[in-house]
């Protein structure tokens, strides 16, 4: 099968889903997220395996982010999350392995962090009041839209790369397209919704349209690092989980605060 039909078919699989969980809501999610982040969190602590990470910490500290954003919100979210430093921190006290304290508890922790704290924010948008159900969709689609045009007008008309030293295959143009298909998603996504106005649904596209590409950077760079091309190989020419979700992970956070900041 070609990379292209790979990735086709692989879309035509979890999109319906995906879509599926987030219009059910509540725990359908979480589950969702919670598998997500146990694949994400496994790719992870393959490429930082260098640093020599607490995985159990990473994991505890991810469990209880998502169950503190299901149950109780970004408060217990972020308690989850930084119960990951003191677990880390235990598990090195006692562990007899010669690996720097250092680099292990901060590559545990940022694990967490990116990930679970990432993931922890598709629970916090489906649980908005009223509208959360609208928000985390249209935050999904117009993530994918941009990712999607990003890649085929890269290919088609990409010239100038965007950034050589992380990604020597994104370019400007793809931003360009990437952008524009994002903005425009959001807007039509929430058009005549009683949620965000026009100019506030333009303003989240940007935010996006920013935010994805950023992330997807991130993860570029710690694979540069690695010394790989993708995180996995369990999506096919998709990559890893990681490799689909590394927009997602800055694109959710930045989405959930915008979105606080217009309907405060």
């Amino acid at each position: 099968m070609s990379p292209f039909l790979s990735r086709i078919v692989i879309a035509v699989v979890l999109l319906p889903i995906v879509l599926g969980a987030v219009y059910l809501g509540g725990w359908w999610v979480f589950a969702l997220v919670a598998i997500a982040a146990g694949v994400s969190l496994h790719e992870y602590w393959l490429l930082a395996r260098p640093l020599a990470p607490l995985t159990l910490a990473g994991y505890i500290g991810t469990a209880l982010a998502l169950v503190g954003a299901e149950v109780s919100g970004a408060v217990w979210m972020l308690g989850g999350i930084v119960s990951t430093f003191a677990l880390a921190f235990a598990l090195k006290a006692i562990s007899e392995a010669r690996a720097a304290a250092t680099p292990a508890v901060s590559a545990t922790v940022m694990g967490a962090l990116w990930i679970g704290g990432g993931l922890a924010f598709f629970i916090l948008l489906r649980d908005l009041p009223a509208h959360g159900r609208l928000a985390l969709v249209t935050v999904l689609l117009a993530v994918w839209a941009g990712d999607t045009f990003a890649y085929f007008g890269g290919r088609l008309i990409g010239r100038h790369k965007m950034a050589p030293a992380m990604s020597p295959g994104k370019t400007w143009e793809g931003f360009v397209f990437g952008s524009a298909a994002t903005v425009f998603v959001a807007f039509v996504a929430l058009y005549k919704q009683d949620f965000l106005t026009i100019a506030q649904s333009i303003v989240l596209g940007v935010v996006l349209a920013f935010a994805g590409p950023m992330g997807d950077l991130f993860e570029s760079l710690l694979k540069r690092d690695a010394g790989v091309k993708d995180s996995g190989s369990l999506l096919g020419a998709h990559g890893g989980m990681l490799d689909r979700l590394d927009a997602f992970l800055f694109a959710a956070p930045a989405a959930y605060f915008t979105i606080l900041a217009f309907t405060a």
